[in-house]
């Protein structure tokens, strides 16, 4: 097995141990939380589902950029929130139940949006593009429905299971998730920095106006705002180099130009992440 065949298993096991070590710290209620809070699941869809998408149409037309940091780009915007959010998001000081019902409640609508969304963008450029939306459902519940319910089940019939090894897990898919990004680094640096002055600007305006727009939209509840604001500008790189991978198969800088956003999403979320976490610890000083 080539190394171009582990690393994306890798990548999987990753994202499956961490969203299943999510279900395990979660309630049921979680799973459903947003829907009861309508006006800020709809501020929640705009940010993330029209705004950025907008945006990232808008940084291709305007932007000289290489073809594989636009097709990522296009395909970041549409995908739904990556399954490590609601770790930031609880560093920073976040709402876990909403930050778990947003992950759900965004991957269930992205089944349907991306087809649809794809389709607006082939109008747009003139380029056949397109994605079955069973091949969408697939990524989907694989990597982000399935394993999150299924911890939350283990967690309902086995609490104290569930307790110690879930953070274990967590850690576990985490360390695969960062041995997964180096692997790719050291195979793949020399496209990665190839791409950075190209890319690198277009990926830094995303993340600081996905971060402004969720902090906009998040309503007057801190928390609220710390976890849109990350949900915003941060995207799912499993289900984005799908949608890049099966529109461009040709394009062999995919997986060079995942890497170089995750980097400058890490580089800007820190001080956003400290400012919120600083911003939480003060105002819980009476």
């Amino acid at each position: 097995m080539s190394l171009a065949e582990v690393v994306p298993l890798v990548l999987k096991a990753s994202i499956l141990a961490i969203v299943f070590s999510l279900g395990l710290a979660a309630r049921p209620a979680d799973l459903i939380s947003v829907l009861r809070r309508p006006g800020l699941l709809a501020r929640s869809l705009l940010a993330m589902l029209v705004i950025m998408p907008l945006l990232a149409v808008i940084l291709v037309r305007v932007m000289n950029l290489h073809h594989a940091v636009a097709v990522m780009l296009v395909a970041l915007s549409l995908a739904p929130v990556p399954p490590i959010l609601p770790r930031k998001q609880a560093k920073a000081g976040g709402d876990a139940s909403y930050s778990i019902g947003l992950l759900a409640a965004v991957a269930l609508v992205a089944i349907v949006w991306i087809p649809i969304a794809l389709e607006i963008d082939e109008r747009l450029f003139s380029i056949p593009l397109g994605i079955p939306p069973a091949k969408v459902a697939a990524v989907v519940a694989t990597t982000i429905l399935l394993p999150l319910v299924a911890g939350v089940v283990v967690a309902v019939l086995a609490p104290r299971l569930a307790a110690r090894f879930g953070p274990l897990l967590s850690k576990f898919g985490f360390a695969l998730l960062m041995l997964a990004a180096l692997v790719i680094l050291v195979s793949q640096w020399r496209a990665v920095a190839g791409l950075f002055a190209a890319g690198a600007p277009a990926f830094a305006v995303f993340v600081v106006v996905g971060l402004l727009v969720g902090h906009l939209l998040g309503g007057p509840a801190p928390d609220d705002r710390t976890v849109l604001a990350l949900a915003s500008a941060s995207r799912h790189p499993g289900v984005a180099m799908t949608i890049a991978h099966i529109n461009f198969p040709q394009e062999q800088a995919i997986a060079a130009a995942a890497l170089l956003f995750l980097l400058i999403n890490i580089l800007i979320s820190i001080p956003y992440v400290a400012w919120r976490k600083k911003s939480g610890a003060a105002a819980s000083i009476p």
